[in-house]
């Protein structure tokens, strides 16, 4: 997912605890230079995307399927 405004470190903190919360998560990586946050694990990507949008502003869904 492509999270328009995470340009800082607050931002990314933000973004990972969002993300935390939703069940089936298995593991989070951030990128602060892309503005990246891929999530792998069986979940919902559209609930992921509200709570993000919640949590931190516009979010952008880039892809979904099976971990790479």
């Amino acid at each position: 997912m492509k999270v328009m405004n995470m340009s800082d470190a607050k931002t990314k903190r933000k973004a990972m605890e969002a993300a935390v919360d939703i069940y089936g998560v298995d593991s989070i990586v951030a990128d602060l230079k892309e503005q990246k946050l891929t999530v792998v694990g069986n979940i919902d990507p559209v609930a992921m995307a509200t709570k993000l949008r919640k949590a931190v502003g516009k979010v952008d869904i880039i892809s979904v399927g099976p971990a790479k």
